[in-house]
This record gives structure tokens, C-alpha cells and sequence, in this order.
């Protein structure tokens, strides 16, 4: 048991992605009740039965963690119960609105749902706070492609490009979005960075 714990322990530490090895150590120390750092590594393989056990015995010993509400919010959502996701993610951000998981959380389920436009507001609204969240910008851009609105794209790809200017594939995105609104000109510069 302690060279599962071992195991376990270093498996954390290496911050590796092994959710199959991970699973296979954690099950018989969940059954006993010793389970600590198993993480949520369930959740990788589906075992949304196994994942609810190991958070709630994680909540006994932490409830008050918004990591663990977050946890049960995937759970949620891979279960297909959006609301309960959402509910839970909600409450998350009305303890803390800069809660930057969270609000990702409920961006990302919009946009799953095919709420483009909706995702596009809590976008904007969440870059309001954290407006040095290139990817965000970046995520931005692309809804924005998608609703066909190339200016304000542009803008994201410049906002993101100011965060990251050594990154060369920002400026070719920037030059072929310039290039397509038929700003040859400028879509030249770019090319040229």
C-alpha cells in the first residue's frame, strides 16, 4: 500500500499524464479508504462513478475546495447535466469572480452548445478582467471568424500579438485575416515580420 502511495506520489510530482497507471494504483486504496493524491485522473477514463467517489471523499477532507466544486462540474458535464455544471460554476464565481477556471468552464460549455454568440459576450466580458490572456484573445479571434466578423478578429490577433510579438505564427494568421478583408498592403507587412 505505501509503495502505491509512493508511486502515486511521484507520479504528481512529474506532473505526467498517466491516468491509466494512475487508476490502477488508486482503486484498491480508494476501496480501503486510504486514497490522498489520486487526483482526477478517472475522469480521463470515464469512470464517472469511480471520479465521484474519490471527490467526495476528497470533499470530507477539503470542503471547501474550489478545485474539488470544479471536479464535480466536469463530472456534471460529462454526465451530459449542463445546468448542474453551470449552477455549480456559477456559485464558484459569485464567491470569487476572478475565478479564471470557472469562468473558462462556462465559456468553453457555451461554445459546446453552439451558443456562439453568447460565448462571444462571457468572452469579452471575462477579457475585460484578464485582458493579458492571450489565448483567450486567441479563442476570441476564432469565434469571431466563425460569425464571419473579420475586424473585430483582427483586433484579438493584435491584442495578441502585442502579448506575444516573437511568435511568428500570430503575425501569419494576422497577415492571412488582413489578406482576406483585401488589405493587401498591410497583409504584406505582416508577411514580411
Amino acid at each position: 500500500m505505501s509503495a502505491a502511495l509512493e508511486l502515486l506520489g511521484e507520479i504528481r510530482q512529474s506532473s505526467e499524464r498517466r491516468p491509466f497507471e494512475v487508476l490502477k494504483l488508486a482503486e484498491p486504496l480508494l476501496n480501503k479508504g486510504t486514497i490522498r493524491q489520486a487526483g482526477d485522473d478517472p475522469l480521463d477514463e470515464g469512470q464517472f462513478a469511480l471520479a465521484k467517489s474519490i471527490l467526495d471523499q476528497l470533499y470530507k477532507q477539503f470542503p471547501g475546495s474550489q478545485r474539488v466544486k470544479r471536479l464535480y462540474g466536469l463530472i456534471n458535464e460529462g454526465l451530459g447535466h449542463p445546468e448542474e455544471a453551470q449552477q455549480l460554476y456559477k456559485e464558484m464565481l459569485a464567491a470569487d469572480e476572478t475565478n479564471v477556471l470557472a469562468a473558462k468552464r462556462q465559456i468553453a460549455m457555451l461554445k459546446a452548445s453552439g451558443d456562439h454568440a453568447m460565448a462571444i459576450g462571457e468572452l469579452n466580458t471575462y477579457l475585460d478582467t484578464h485582458s493579458n490572456d492571450f489565448e483567450a484573445w486567441l479563442e476570441l479571434a476564432h469565434l469571431y471568424l466563425g460569425q464571419h466578423m473579420y475586424a473585430q478578429a483582427a483586433f484579438c490577433l493584435e491584442e495578441v500579438i502585442l502579448q506575444q510579438p516573437a511568435n511568428h505564427y500570430f503575425h501569419l494568421k494576422y497577415a492571412e485575416l488582413l489578406y482576406s478583408m483585401g488589405s493587401l498592403g498591410k497583409a504584406l507587412k505582416e508577411f514580411l515580420r
